[in-house]
């Protein structure tokens, strides 16, 4: 019911899936992101697939071991897809006999798409090219500019609904995590929502603490300087704020 694309950004380290699909918030509980490890988990979905293994995961345990032992002990195992990166960046990824057609997976180096319930393989061979082929991106952009290649090639063969993507840069928390879990056009509206977070969220996370930095960055006045020139900048070039969101009276 779902395809998605799980990856390792080289220059940062940032791990990170974007997910879309025909099924309502497909974006929460297909992703499961840990301080670099991740697991996609999906199709006739059990969530304890991305609990468990991104547990084990970051215990050093091998991806392809895991995802052994859950085939294994999973009686449901044929109605299974999933995929998953462990902390020394090997993938391993497993679709279950009975996952409905079109189903089925690719790895590549830093990266394995999934998907099942799809128009044909395309859906997934498109996901992987473009990933391969946009590496002038930034990271966030280059995992949707992916799925959308993939939805154009067919996506989900009973429409759209869903989408999420979620980011990891070494914390358990999310640097980004976004979500549309019921739309029209869900991918078009997940790059309206990180075109929002590039305007000024993005700008404070990258001074929230961390498990190394617990107070973080305290001082905000850099921070607010670059987004009023982000504004400014936004402003001179004739292009109005993405954000929904009203302005009200302090």
């Amino acid at each position: 019911m779902t395809y998605s694309i799980l990856a390792k950004d080289p220059e940062t380290g940032a791990i990170g899936i974007a997910v879309a699909s025909r099924f309502f918030a497909c974006g929460a509980l297909v992703p499961h992101i840990g301080r670099g490890v991740a697991v996609a988990t999906q199709a006739f979905i059990n969530p304890i697939w991305g609990t468990e293994g991104q547990r084990r995961l970051q215990c050093d345990e091998p991806a392809e071991a895991i995802l052994a032992d859950f085939v294994r002990r999973d009686a449901g195992q044929a109605q299974r897809q999933a995929h998953m990166m462990d902390s020394a960046g090997h993938s391993a990824a497993f679709t279950g006999a009975q996952c409905i057609d079109w189903a089925g997976h690719t790895i590549g180096e830093g990266f394995s798409v999934a998907g099942n319930m799809l128009t044909g393989p395309e859906v997934v061979a498109e996901t992987a090219r473009v990933w391969c082929a946009r590496r002038d991106l930034p990271f966030p952009d280059r995992l949707l500019a992916a799925m959308q290649a993939g939805e154009e090639a067919g996506g989900d063969k009973r429409g759209r609904q869903a989408a999420g993507l979620r980011i990891h840069r070494g914390q358990d928390y999310p640097w980004l995590d976004l979500r549309v879990d019921d739309h029209s056009d869900p991918l078009s509206e997940l790059r309206r929502l990180l075109t929002v977070a590039e305007e000024r969220y993005l700008f404070l996370a990258e001074i929230m603490p961390t498990a190394e930095r617990f107070s973080g960055a305290p001082d905000r006045s850099d921070i607010d300087t670059k987004i009023a020139a982000s504004e400014a900048q936004r402003e001179a070039q004739g292009r109005v704020t993405a954000s929904y969101a009203t302005t009200g009276k302090v």
